[in-house]
């Protein structure tokens, strides 16, 4: 059933940390959805939250499946740690409500599989907000990609000094798990191709204030042969790009470019051309637009669960690479996974799910 076109849409949602925060602040921005309900395992993070939004009539709580009960909502949006998105969004879709997570989708491709599943089994749509796919910059690269002929190469170089403190230097593969993926994620976009396999390597370079490794470079074979190159860094100060990267896209008719900001370029021959850029909504309202969109028609979106799974297993892929130093190749790498997620998952309905796709090779 599609949701509501007369009113906006009911939405609780699960996290009311820093990006619990933000995500507060697009649905009160969107005309399309009104917070109704908070949910949070320290009641008081979401009251202090909804104290310092003004709105202080939401409804909050410890415990989803009660306030679902209670307030019968159109949607759950969950930013909650990726440890938790299995079982928050599982919780929700078999309540019969649709779901917008937070990226990664899950720790694991496995995890990512059984969610994917289960919004298949119960009927009811499970969206990865894949925020940095929604910039007016990156569409207008998207829109420049036919003019160049053939596509052969992306190239992107991300290079940044943030001093997060906290976890984050504390991680493992900090720069591929939590940051990467974006690029990733929107480099299968924009050459509108899968992966089929990555080789990668990370390092830390002697002044880093990271734990573990904070450089990456990786590259990927996509379809047709066209290569994927991203080199990345979190301890390279001065000079940073943007925190999309610079971007390249190269074909047989000529090249355009991306600062990761506003500025799309395409050079073509002799001739050097700006591109105009439209206004959409960006990043997490892009995400949550795109979502209200798909309930409302019917219509799959871009970053549905099933589809958002290749990506998550680009970053698996290249961490296995540099762990290993060999070339891996996606499709054995989803293989697995999905063999991980049949013998994880315990629901039949589910696991019904999840065998058909096993054994129709994914």
């Amino acid at each position: 059933m599609n949701a509501p076109q007369d009113r906006p849409l009911r939405v609780v949602q699960v996290g009311a940390g820093a990006m619990g925060r933000a995500w507060v602040g697009a649905l009160k921005r969107s005309p399309d959805t009104e917070l109704v309900g908070i949910v949070d395992l320290d009641p008081e993070v979401a009251t202090s939250l909804l104290r310092d939004e003004g709105l202080d009539e939401v409804r909050r709580g410890a415990d989803l499946g009660a306030l679902l009960e209670e307030l019968r909502p159109d949607a759950v949006v969950n930013v909650t740690v990726p440890n938790a998105h299995l079982p928050v969004n599982v919780q929700a879709l078999r309540a019969g409500v649709p779901v917008l997570c937070e990226k990664p989708a899950a720790p694991d491709v496995a995890s990512a599989f059984r969610q994917a599943a289960a919004a298949e089994a119960h009927g009811h749509l499970l969206m990865i907000s894949q925020s940095r796919r929604y910039f007016d910059g990156f569409a207008a690269l998207i829109g420049s990609r036919d003019s160049l002929g053939q596509i052969g190469s992306l190239s992107i170089q991300f290079s940044k000094a943030p001093h997060f403190g906290g976890f984050r230097e504390e991680m493992a593969h900090v720069l591929l798990v939590d940051m990467a993926v974006h690029q990733f994620d929107a480099a299968r976009l924009l050459l509108d191709r899968e992966p089929i396999a990555v080789y990668a390597e990370e390092y830390n370079p002697a002044w880093s204030w990271f734990r573990a490794d904070a450089n990456a470079s990786a590259i990927f074979e996509f379809e047709g042969g066209v290569r994927f190159t991203y080199v990345g860094s979190w301890c390279s100060p001065g000079l940073e790009t943007s925190w999309n990267g610079d971007w390249r896209l190269s074909g047989s008719g000529g090249t355009a470019t991306w600062d990761g900001e506003a500025a799309v370029t395409i050079g073509i021959g002799d001739g050097v051309e700006a591109v105009d850029l439209a206004s959409a909504p960006e990043q997490i309202d892009g995400s949550l637009a795109e979502f209200v969109a798909a309930l409302r028609s019917g219509a799959t979106p871009s970053t549905n669960a099933r589809s958002n799974v290749t990506s998550l297993a680009m970053v698996e892929a290249a961490v296995r690479s540099s762990e290993t130093g060999q070339r891996v190749t996606i499709a054995d790498l989803l293989a697995q996974g999905l063999e991980s997620a049949v013998a994880q998952e315990s629901d039949p309905v589910t696991l019904r799910v999840l065998s058909a796709w096993r054994d129709n090779d994914g």
